[in-house]
């Protein structure tokens, strides 16, 4: 493994989700050790050190919140959708307590016995309304995450960044963004077009890699980066093009991390992230 320049790491963000085994109190410290001055949290380990604690943990440490997952699963009816509005409303605050500006929103499925994947996104769209204003109140965006296709059914009606744009547009560009996750979009020979229309609406960048076969469940299936097929460098020329300057947060689930030791780790990830997504070092002359 080549050492990594601190300059290089200058946007990467460490998702929590990729280093699970540690504990919020290894995350800060493991990043700091290591250069890193990112990280993206999930709502149920915060929930459980506590929110208010937590901020203040990455507070002291010196680390930018640069997401918290998740919102959404808003394509629910009846009561369905009145406890999702109001979970929704938990984790804007619990984001602006944090200190990020964005709220990574996973929309949901069909709902049981529905076909309908048109009337599932209008539900979101009309979910978005309610909810974009109460976040906006507390400096916070809602980021619609389109996930690959083979979630469509049961966890994201959104499968590609055009539908994303689709709700998404409806609302201000500083309400409401989207996000742009290689794991997902990697396959769509549209996603330059859409990252172009995206614009100032990319809210938030992920990597992960795609190796296949997939295991069983496939939601831990996302690999190390430069493992699979993604063109990280690609994704990261045309997401820069719009004029994002923002954070790129590694964000991988996969089992086999997750057995190895933390900081063994996060040196591959942040190894892995210059050599596959920063731009090619210079050829040198001869």
């Amino acid at each position: 493994m080549s050492a990594v320049p601190p300059s290089g790491l200058s946007r990467l963000s460490l998702n929590q989700e990729t280093i699970r085994q540690w504990s919020l109190p290894e995350l800060a410290e493991g990043c700091v050790k290591a250069g890193v001055t990112g990280v993206g949290l999930w709502r149920a380990p915060v929930q459980e050190y506590g929110v208010e604690r937590a901020a203040r943990l990455m507070r002291d440490a010196g680390l930018a919140v640069t997401s918290l997952c998740r919102g959404g699963f808003l394509t629910g009816a009846g009561a369905e959708r009145a406890a999702a509005l109001a979970d929704n409303r938990r984790a804007v605050d619990e984001a602006a307590t944090l200190g990020t500006g964005t709220l990574v929103l996973v929309s949901g499925g069909l709902p049981p016995g529905s076909r309908d994947l048109y009337a599932a996104r209008e539900r979101i769209a009309d979910a978005l309304a309610e909810l974009a204003p109460y976040a906006a109140e507390r400096g916070v965006r809602l980021a619609v995450e389109p996930l690959h296709p083979m979630f469509a059914s049961d966890r994201c009606v959104v499968s590609t960044l055009g539908q994303a744009l689709d709700i998404a547009e409806r609302f201000p560009a500083e309400r409401v963004g989207v996000v742009v996750d290689t794991y997902h979009l990697w396959w769509d020979d549209r996603v330059a077009a859409g990252i172009a229309r995206a614009g100032n609406r990319i809210a938030a960048f992920q990597l992960a890699d795609w190796i296949t076969p997939l295991p069983a469940g496939v939601l831990l299936g996302r690999g190390q980066l430069g493992d699979g097929v993604v063109d990280f460098r690609r994704f990261r020329e045309l997401v820069d093009a719009t004029g994002y300057t923002g954070p790129i947060e590694v964000e991988i689930f996969n089992e086999g991390l997750w057995a190895r030791d933390g900081a063994e780790v996060l040196a591959e990830v942040a190894d892995r992230y210059v050599t596959h997504a920063l731009p090619a070092p210079p050829i040198p002359s001869t």
